[in-house]
Protein backbone atom coordinates (compact mmCIF):
# COMPACT_ATOMS: atom_id res chain seq x y z
CA UNK A 1 0.00 0.00 0.00
CA UNK A 2 1.33 3.68 -0.68
CA UNK A 3 0.28 7.09 0.12
CA UNK A 4 -0.43 9.77 -1.60
CA UNK A 5 -2.47 13.44 -1.31
CA UNK A 6 -4.38 14.78 -3.97
CA UNK A 7 -4.33 18.73 -3.99
CA UNK A 8 -7.37 20.19 -6.22
CA UNK A 9 -10.69 18.32 -6.42
CA UNK A 10 -11.63 19.48 -10.16
CA UNK A 11 -12.92 16.46 -11.94
CA UNK A 12 -9.07 14.91 -12.80
CA UNK A 13 -7.78 15.07 -9.43
CA UNK A 14 -11.40 13.63 -7.86
CA UNK A 15 -11.28 10.70 -10.15
CA UNK A 16 -7.58 10.10 -9.47
CA UNK A 17 -8.18 10.26 -5.81
CA UNK A 18 -10.99 7.85 -5.92
CA UNK A 19 -9.34 5.14 -8.33
CA UNK A 20 -6.08 5.15 -5.92
CA UNK A 21 -8.25 4.18 -3.17
CA UNK A 22 -10.02 2.03 -4.88
CA UNK A 23 -6.67 0.24 -5.82
CA UNK A 24 -5.86 -0.03 -2.34
CA UNK A 25 -3.81 2.90 -1.19
CA UNK A 26 -3.86 5.64 1.46
CA UNK A 27 -5.39 8.55 -0.10
CA UNK A 28 -5.60 12.15 1.24
CA UNK A 29 -7.57 14.76 -0.36
CA UNK A 30 -6.76 18.76 0.30
CA UNK A 31 -8.94 21.59 -1.78
CA UNK A 32 -9.85 24.65 -0.45
CA UNK A 33 -13.84 24.31 -1.30
CA UNK A 34 -15.03 22.51 1.18
CA UNK A 35 -18.18 21.34 -1.35
CA UNK A 36 -15.96 19.34 -3.53
CA UNK A 37 -13.97 17.93 -0.08
CA UNK A 38 -17.64 16.60 0.52
CA UNK A 39 -18.55 15.29 -2.41
CA UNK A 40 -15.66 12.29 -2.30
CA UNK A 41 -14.90 12.64 1.18
CA UNK A 42 -16.38 9.25 2.27
CA UNK A 43 -14.25 7.66 -0.92
CA UNK A 44 -10.67 8.46 0.56
CA UNK A 45 -8.52 8.13 3.37
CA UNK A 46 -8.51 11.27 4.73
CA UNK A 47 -10.29 14.58 3.34
CA UNK A 48 -9.12 17.95 4.31
CA UNK A 49 -10.47 21.60 3.77
CA UNK A 50 -7.28 24.06 3.32
CA UNK A 51 -4.75 25.73 1.32
CA UNK A 52 -2.51 24.04 -0.01
CA UNK A 53 -0.35 27.46 -1.28
CA UNK A 54 0.60 27.48 2.32
CA UNK A 55 3.40 25.71 3.40
CA UNK A 56 2.41 25.71 6.93
CA UNK A 57 -0.87 24.14 5.94
CA UNK A 58 0.92 21.28 4.47
CA UNK A 59 3.51 20.83 7.10
CA UNK A 60 0.58 20.14 9.92
CA UNK A 61 -0.98 17.55 7.72
CA UNK A 62 2.08 15.23 7.83
CA UNK A 63 2.49 15.89 3.68
CA UNK A 64 6.55 15.06 4.02
CA UNK A 65 5.16 11.55 5.13
CA UNK A 66 3.38 10.30 1.40
CA UNK A 67 5.03 8.72 -1.27
CA UNK A 68 3.53 10.76 -3.79
CA UNK A 69 1.79 14.13 -4.23
CA UNK A 70 -0.40 15.15 -6.99
CA UNK A 71 -0.83 18.89 -7.49
CA UNK A 72 -4.48 19.20 -10.06
CA UNK A 73 -5.60 22.58 -8.92
CA UNK A 74 -6.60 23.37 -12.38
CA UNK A 75 -5.47 26.40 -14.62
CA UNK A 76 -3.78 28.54 -11.95
CA UNK A 77 -0.38 28.18 -12.99
CA UNK A 78 0.82 30.44 -9.86
CA UNK A 79 -1.07 28.25 -7.63
CA UNK A 80 0.59 24.87 -8.86
CA UNK A 81 3.99 26.39 -8.68
CA UNK A 82 4.06 27.67 -5.20
CA UNK A 83 2.21 24.32 -4.35
CA UNK A 84 4.71 22.38 -6.29
CA UNK A 85 7.61 24.37 -4.48
CA UNK A 86 6.16 23.50 -0.95
CA UNK A 87 5.86 19.92 -1.85
CA UNK A 88 9.77 19.56 -2.46
CA UNK A 89 10.61 21.68 0.40
CA UNK A 90 9.13 19.22 1.99
CA UNK A 91 10.84 16.70 1.06
CA UNK A 92 7.69 14.68 -1.06
CA UNK A 93 9.94 12.34 -3.32
CA UNK A 94 7.46 12.16 -6.11
CA UNK A 95 5.46 15.16 -6.84
CA UNK A 96 2.56 14.74 -10.59
CA UNK A 97 1.56 18.09 -12.05
CA UNK A 98 -1.77 18.79 -13.85
CA UNK A 99 -0.99 21.13 -16.79
CA UNK A 100 -2.98 22.32 -19.50
CA UNK A 101 -0.29 22.59 -22.23
CA UNK A 102 3.28 22.27 -22.71
CA UNK A 103 3.79 25.64 -21.91
CA UNK A 104 2.68 25.17 -18.20
CA UNK A 105 4.49 21.69 -18.51
CA UNK A 106 7.94 23.15 -19.01
CA UNK A 107 7.25 25.58 -16.49
CA UNK A 108 5.98 23.13 -13.70
CA UNK A 109 9.36 20.85 -14.18
CA UNK A 110 11.62 23.57 -14.24
CA UNK A 111 10.38 24.27 -10.71
CA UNK A 112 10.87 20.68 -9.58
CA UNK A 113 7.92 18.49 -10.61
CA UNK A 114 8.83 15.08 -11.25
CA UNK A 115 6.32 14.22 -13.39
CA UNK A 116 3.97 16.46 -15.12
CA UNK A 117 0.71 15.13 -17.12
CA UNK A 118 -1.81 16.82 -19.67
CA UNK A 119 -5.32 15.26 -18.81
CA UNK A 120 -6.51 15.49 -22.46
CA UNK A 121 -3.78 12.74 -23.04
CA UNK A 122 -3.19 10.71 -20.20
CA UNK A 123 -6.51 9.50 -18.59
CA UNK A 124 -6.19 9.60 -14.72
CA UNK A 125 -7.22 5.86 -14.41
CA UNK A 126 -4.30 5.15 -15.95
CA UNK A 127 -2.11 7.58 -14.22
CA UNK A 128 -3.29 5.53 -10.81
CA UNK A 129 -2.44 2.59 -12.32
CA UNK A 130 0.56 3.57 -12.88
CA UNK A 131 1.59 4.83 -9.53
CA UNK A 132 -0.40 2.67 -7.67
CA UNK A 133 1.67 -0.69 -8.38
CA UNK A 134 5.33 -0.66 -6.82
CA UNK A 135 6.41 -3.50 -9.05
CA UNK A 136 4.92 -1.64 -12.60
CA UNK A 137 7.93 0.39 -14.11
CA UNK A 138 5.14 0.95 -16.86
CA UNK A 139 1.70 0.21 -17.87
CA UNK A 140 0.19 0.48 -20.99
CA UNK A 141 -3.83 0.36 -20.90
CA UNK A 142 -5.64 -1.20 -24.11
CA UNK A 143 -9.17 -0.90 -22.92
CA UNK A 144 -11.33 -0.38 -19.24
CA UNK A 145 -10.33 -4.06 -18.52
CA UNK A 146 -7.02 -5.10 -20.04
CA UNK A 147 -4.00 -4.32 -20.28
CA UNK A 148 0.33 -4.58 -20.58
CA UNK A 149 2.40 -4.35 -17.97
CA UNK A 150 6.44 -4.29 -17.28
CA UNK A 151 7.32 -5.77 -13.90
CA UNK A 152 10.22 -7.74 -12.24
CA UNK A 153 9.25 -11.41 -11.73
CA UNK A 154 8.18 -12.44 -8.37
CA UNK A 155 10.55 -13.75 -5.69
CA UNK A 156 8.73 -17.27 -6.48
CA UNK A 157 8.99 -17.79 -10.13
CA UNK A 158 12.61 -16.83 -10.18
CA UNK A 159 14.73 -19.74 -11.60
CA UNK A 160 11.22 -21.20 -12.45
CA UNK A 161 10.11 -21.85 -16.16
CA UNK A 162 6.82 -20.38 -17.40
CA UNK A 163 5.28 -23.86 -18.13
CA UNK A 164 6.48 -24.75 -13.92
CA UNK A 165 4.77 -22.29 -13.10
CA UNK A 166 1.69 -22.61 -14.92
CA UNK A 167 1.18 -18.90 -15.39
CA UNK A 168 -1.46 -18.33 -18.05
CA UNK A 169 -3.62 -21.28 -16.20
CA UNK A 170 -3.04 -19.84 -12.42
CA UNK A 171 -2.71 -16.54 -13.23
CA UNK A 172 -5.16 -15.50 -16.22
CA UNK A 173 -2.28 -13.92 -18.12
CA UNK A 174 -0.02 -13.83 -20.87
CA UNK A 175 3.83 -13.04 -20.83
CA UNK A 176 4.15 -11.62 -24.33
CA UNK A 177 8.12 -10.67 -23.94
CA UNK A 178 10.87 -11.07 -21.66
CA UNK A 179 14.05 -8.52 -21.46
CA UNK A 180 17.08 -9.28 -19.49
CA UNK A 181 19.46 -7.17 -18.13
CA UNK A 182 21.42 -6.76 -21.47
CA UNK A 183 18.21 -5.50 -23.38
CA UNK A 184 17.85 -8.62 -25.17
CA UNK A 185 14.13 -8.59 -25.91
CA UNK A 186 12.48 -12.74 -26.36
CA UNK A 187 9.08 -12.31 -27.72
CA UNK A 188 6.91 -14.75 -27.26
CA UNK A 189 8.90 -17.00 -24.76
CA UNK A 190 8.50 -20.93 -24.62
CA UNK A 191 6.89 -23.14 -21.64
CA UNK A 192 10.52 -24.08 -21.44
CA UNK A 193 12.38 -20.13 -20.32
CA UNK A 194 13.60 -20.05 -17.50
CA UNK A 195 13.21 -16.60 -15.40
CA UNK A 196 16.49 -14.70 -14.07
CA UNK A 197 16.10 -12.78 -11.45
CA UNK A 198 17.50 -9.60 -13.45
CA UNK A 199 14.23 -10.48 -16.33
CA UNK A 200 11.86 -7.64 -16.71
CA UNK A 201 8.48 -9.64 -17.82
CA UNK A 202 5.76 -8.01 -20.17
CA UNK A 203 2.91 -9.52 -19.45
CA UNK A 204 -0.54 -9.16 -21.14
CA UNK A 205 -4.06 -10.05 -19.45
CA UNK A 206 -7.34 -8.51 -17.74
CA UNK A 207 -7.11 -5.48 -14.93
CA UNK A 208 -7.82 -7.43 -12.15
CA UNK A 209 -5.58 -10.49 -13.27
CA UNK A 210 -2.67 -8.15 -13.58
CA UNK A 211 -3.51 -6.47 -10.22
CA UNK A 212 -2.78 -10.11 -8.70
CA UNK A 213 0.07 -10.75 -10.49
CA UNK A 214 1.51 -7.46 -9.13
CA UNK A 215 0.93 -8.40 -5.82
CA UNK A 216 2.84 -11.90 -5.96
Amino acid sequence: MKSYVIIGLGRFGASLAIKLQELGNEVMIIDESADQVQKISNRVTYAVVGDARDEEVLASLGVRNVDCAVVAVGSDLAASILITLNLKALGVPLVVCKAQDDLQKRALEKVGADRVVIPERELAVKLAQSLSSSSVLDYIELSSECGIIEMKPPESWKGQTIQKINIRAKYGVNVIAMRNAGGKITVAPGPTYSIREDDVMVILGESDALRMVQQL
